[in-house]
């Protein structure tokens, strides 16, 4: 036994130190590529800055040479205002952003200046002097004369015999140019050829030097830097600055369109910790790998001992099953009697509903049917007489006048019977709007009766939607009666609007100009009315009944008050496609 705890000792101890090396490995191969990536942009980084410190100084290059020979500039050989020259310049200062510009004759003399003088030793300049040859000049740092950090551009200006009469002189404010990119990162700086460093978004490197000894102040003791060099990359290990890391790759760009060299400090930290969650994802996989195997053996025997045990549950679990099973059935067969008894039950009182509205619309009904079978006698009398007479052409006017008071009493009797009829057929393709002209009819004499006057604004062609015919007419039957039994005691007009609008969805308004909703959050509520107990008018079911047969067609329908008085009922129904007829 202890020989065996000795040797699954050392195979652990030698599985760690596989690990460990593995882990090594892995963390030099995956620094040395995240190298790569953080020298790639660096390089970027650096590019961007030296692109960007080019375009600006030659953004002042090119106002140099092409305001060299303003006209302004050139009157002054011949008598011109120095005024109005000094003007110009100032402008141009002003809306570049530059330090001063200045021009002069040959001689260093200071014909226009936009601020006071130029520098006392102007003429012995070596950038003034090459403007003089014809050549555009340049300096920078202290070489251009000011107290402060400049890079002046010198710009010949010709005259008519392509001699150079003048130099038109820009000064660049180097501290303006820095202020969009200081303290951005990774570091950057800009050197000279002397290796003086001119330009940088560390203000504390300004002025130091790279020389052999590496950077640092110009006098004074210089911090130590240990350089590494890696996978083709130099590494920099130093305490130069707070705000720059210890641990830097340095990258160099020269530019000799300005006469310097970029170099940048990017930090490898990045590439460190890249690494270093390489490494450790290894070595966690490796450990859990070990681990799992290390634990497989126990866990089969641990798992054998429990399979025994979990059988015999598993036998006792299942006769317990067994019976809840045979008694989930018997449960299920008595629910889904129920929920038959419950489909009757509705369908008995949609239909009770139904007749409960011709119920109240029976007298009016009875009205609507005898206009036309008072008039249809009337004309049956007048036809005798005229055809007594011999005016057959009254005669005929007169049968066809009875022709159409048959016809209306005909269409009147088959609206009713298609909403008093229980309807079966499914869920299909239903014309809206013949449907709404249906309610509409059948609703006739209970609006005149309340002196409702109705705008029923109907489309111009039929509007397909998805619902059941006979069932959809209940519900606008029902709406519309409700409107008119709401306006029954309102003084001022009444007015029923029917419109339907057509979008991603199907809508019909119906709106009243009666007392509104008291509660409209419960007036699709079983039992729920507003109308007097024992008034013989309903049993409010109307619009839960109607709430119940919009939802089946997979629509929906909301009441709400209108400003100014009145309500608003809106049923959404699903416009018919071709697809739910495949």
């Amino acid at each position: 036994m202890t020989v065996f705890r000795l040797s699954r000792g050392v195979v652990v101890a030698l599985y760690l130190l596989v690990v460990a090396l593995l882990a090594a490995g892995v963390w030099y191969s995956g620094y040395r590529q995240a190298l790569g990536q953080v020298a790639a942009r660096g390089e970027a980084d650096l590019a961007l800055a030296a692109d960007r410190l080019v375009t600006q100084l030659i953004r002042y290059r090119e106002t140099a040479v092409l305001m060299a020979d303003h006209p302004v500039l050139q009157a002054l050989h011949y008598g011109g205002g120095r005024r109005e020259a000094d003007a110009l310049l100032l402008e141009a200062v002003d809306k570049t952003a530059a330090l001063t510009a200045f021009y002069a004759d040959t001689q260093g003399r200071v014909l226009a200046s936009a601020h006071g003088e130029a520098p006392a030793t102007l003429t012995e300049a070596a950038y003034f002097q090459r403007a003089l040859q014809g050549a555009l000049g340049s300096t920078r740092g202290s070489s251009a004369g000011f107290d402060q950090r400049a890079y002046s551009y010198a710009a010949p200006a010709f005259g008519p015999e392509s001699r150079v009469q003048g130099v038109l002189v820009v000064v660049v404010d180097i501290d303006n140019l820095e202020q969009d990119w200081r303290g951005a990162r990774p570091t950057v700086y800009f050197a000279d050829d002397e290796g003086e460093v001119f330009i940088t978004n560390r203000s504390e490197m300004l002025g130091w030097r790279r020389d052999a000894r590496g950077l640092g102040p110009a006098t004074g003791a210089r911090p130590e830097i240990a350089v590494e060099r890696l996978a083709g990359h130099e590494i920099w290990y130093q305490a130069l600055s707070p705000y720059i890391p210890g641990a830097a790759l340095h990258l160099s760009r020269p530019l000799p369109v300005v006469g310097l060299i970029g170099e940048a400090l990017v930090d490898v930290s990045p590439a460190r910790r890249l690494a270093g969650l390489q490494a450790a994802a290894v070595a966690a996989l490796c450990l859990t790998f070990g681990a799992l195997l290390f634990l497989a053996t126990e866990r089969r025997r641990a798992l054998a001992e429990a399979n025994a045990v979990l059988e015999e549950r598993v036998a006792a679990r299942t006769a317990d099953l067994e019976d809840v099973n045979t008694a989930l059935r018997r449960e299920v067969a008595e629910r889904q009697e129920a929920e038959a008894a419950l489909k009757r039950a509705q369908a008995e009182l949609v239909q009770a509903g139904k007749l409960s509205a011709l119920g109240q619309m029976s007298a009016g009904i009875s009205h609507e049917l005898n206009q036309p079978l008072m008039a249809i006698r009337s004309f049956a009398e007048n036809g005798t007489a005229f055809l007594a007479r011999g005016e057959s052409g009254r005669t005929n006017e007169a049968l066809s006048r009875i022709g159409d008071m048959a016809g209306r009493m005909a269409r009147i009797i088959k609206n009713l019977r298609a909403f008093a009829r229980q309807e079966s057929a499914p869920v299909g393709r239903v014309d809206l709007r013949a449907v709404l002209d249906s309610a509409v009819e059948i609703t006739e004499a209970r609006l005149q009766a309340s002196a409702v006057v109705l705008d029923w604004q109907r489309p111009a062609a039929p509007v397909w939607v998805k619902g059941g015919e006979v069932r959809l007419g209940q519900v606008f039957v029902n709406l519309i009666t409700n409107a008119a039994d709401a306006m029954d005691e309102m003084p001022g007009p009444r007015e029923l609007t029917i419109g339907v609008r057509q979008g991603a969805a199907t809508e019909v308004l119906v709106r009243d100009t009666g007392p509104g909703i008291e509660e409209p959050e419960r007036i699709f509520d079983p039992f729920y009315t507003t109308k007097a107990v024992g008034s013989g008018d309903g049993m409010g079911l109307g619009l839960s009944i109607s709430y119940g047969l919009v939802q089946s067609f997979g629509g929906s329908i909301r009441g709400a008050n209108v400003a100014g008085g009145g309500s608003e009922f809106t049923v959404v129904l699903e416009p018919w496609s071709e697809e739910q007829a495949a």
